[in-house]
């Protein structure tokens, strides 16, 4: 059997969760890979998941939102005598600009060549919010960044990246797209939005209008929770859901919490979207959300901003409707749209299902990665 080391951000750690890494590590070990992940958190320690999966934990000091950003001294050099110990078949790194990261140079001056997976360029194309949070990440984007970029063997991005851009970073020629896909097995589709047989249509204002993801400013939830409590006057039936890990007395738990129903972290996220009839992924920045991918398996009518890999999931007014980052007014109208209207959310959920089956299902995206690994083991032996 063939091992991939995985380099990651984090694994799955509370509030520290690389959602990407630990979806496709599920996927590669399906393709027969044994997979050795070296991650940080929040303390040193290794654990054996299974007999094709192991987590290395290097402790790191964490750095808070706005900046979600781990600091752990001697990373790299971890991360060099495991490979030195395990020859590892294949060597990839998941996201760029984290400290992570920064083991690629070490790598490359060492001769071992990287896979470097990405979904955004930080501080590029994704920006925290704040204005010394942004230009923070715009000086690690244009020096440490581009130096991971330049010392990966070859780039894989998780939707399209502007070609002026990857041009400017001098990278276009090693780079390509594969998405991280999703399993849609677990996900009920369109029908389990679907009114039942012989049974009444359900009134047009109960609905349950849903976001799934941490509590970040990045991810704009004070937008979602301001543009959709107000609604409830006009639809009495309305439920509002925030699902994800929040830190105690968070500030919109405190101000929402009477309209807004915040679940805190669950592992029942399949009953959660087929029990939800409108997800919302309001963020400000974006890479290839796995939400929103989860949502449109689930069959879920989408609203999303118009950033990062969105418009590359979701087909606006056909699979989905985008509005603005920030535009309070125009997600409460697309909304409104939605709830007024059963019908058009089933076509919408029907047709996001279909996208996602046909452009994003790990049948389709598993084969990409098998090849591509293939081609990189047998160039590299």
């Amino acid at each position: 059997m063939k091992t991939i080391l995985l380099i990651s951000p984090y694994w799955k750690e509370e509030h520290r969760w690389m959602v990407s890494s630990y979806k496709l590590a599920e996927l590669w070990q399906r393709l027969g890979y044994n997979i050795v992940v070296v991650c940080m958190g929040s303390s040193t320690r290794i654990e054996k998941v299974s007999d094709t999966l192991t987590i290395h934990f290097r402790k790191d000091f964490f750095l808070k939102d706005p900046l979600n950003f781990g600091i752990s001294f001697g990373f790299a050099g971890y991360v060099r005598r495991v490979i030195r110990d395990m020859k590892p078949d294949l060597v990839i790194c998941n996201k760029v600009l984290f400290w992570s990261s920064f083991s690629t140079i070490l790598l490359r001056l060492r001769g071992i060549k990287v896979l470097l997976l990405t979904d955004a360029l930080v501080g590029i194309t994704w920006f925290p919010r704040g204005v010394i949070p942004g230009i923070i990440m715009r000086i690690g984007a244009w020096t440490m960044g581009w130096l991971v970029l330049k010392s990966a063997d070859r780039i894989v991005f998780f939707h399209p990246q502007p070609e002026a851009i990857l041009k400017r970073l001098g990278i276009e020629k090693k780079s390509q797209v594969i998405p991280t896909g999703i399993d849609v097995a677990p996900y009920g589709g369109a029908a389990s939005h679907q009114p039942p047989a012989g049974g009444q249509r359900p009134e047009a204002g109960s609905c349950v209008i849903t976001y799934i993801g941490r509590l970040e400013s990045v991810k704009g939830v004070d937008d979602f929770v301001a543009a959709a409590v107000p609604l409830k006057k006009d639809f009495p039936k309305l439920t509002v859901q925030v699902v994800g890990w929040y830190r105690d007395g968070h500030e919109l738990v405190e101000e929402f919490g009477d309209d807004v129903h915040f679940t805190g972290l669950r592992d029942d996220i399949p009953d959660i979207l087929a029990n939800s009839d409108i997800f919302v992924l309001p963020s400000y920045s974006e890479g290839l959300s796995n939400a929103l991918m989860e949502a449109m398996a689930s069959g879920c009518a989408c609203v999303a901003t118009d950033v990062g890999g969105n418009a590359f999931l979701i087909q606006n007014g056909v699979s989905g409707l985008l509005f603005p980052a920030g535009d309070r007014e125009a997600l409460k109208a697309h909304l409104r749209r939605l709830m007024n209207d059963p019908a058009k959310r089933r076509d919408m959920g029907k047709a996001v299902r279909e996208r996602i089956e046909q452009m994003f299902s790990w049948g389709v995206v598993g084969k990409k990665y098998a090849d591509l690994f293939a081609e990189l083991i047998d160039k590299n032996s």
